[in-house]
């Protein structure tokens, strides 16, 4: 009999355009249900797939920092955030719920 071998799914390794990025983050908003950390997380998924060294130093943030911000485990500042999703190229946008 075969052995299976199996890794770990990486959606950082398929995140290849600005699109797919964009599109990534948009559906972890609508998923989130207010979970800041959860958000946090995606950016950083986001942000090892577009080069964790370049997204710190375009939003100004050392690595290590970073990473600690976007790894998922606590609720980054939301000026942390904004850094980093403009460091990313991408824009938060606001829609209209309906009640």
């Amino acid at each position: 009999m075969r052995k299976t071998t199996t890794s770990r799914y990486d959606v950082a390794e398929h995140l290849r355009t600005p699109e797919e990025m964009a599109a990534y983050l948009e559906a972890c908003l609508e998923e989130a249900n207010g979970d800041a950390a959860f958000i946090a997380k995606a950016l950083g998924d986001i942000a090892r797939a577009k080069g964790m060294a370049q997204v710190a130093r375009d939003a100004g943030l050392s690595r290590e920092s970073l990473y600690k911000a976007l790894s998922g485990e606590r609720s980054p500042g939301f000026d942390t955030i904004l850094r980093v999703v403009a460091a990313l190229g991408l824009k938060l946008h606001a829609e209209a719920t309906h009640s």
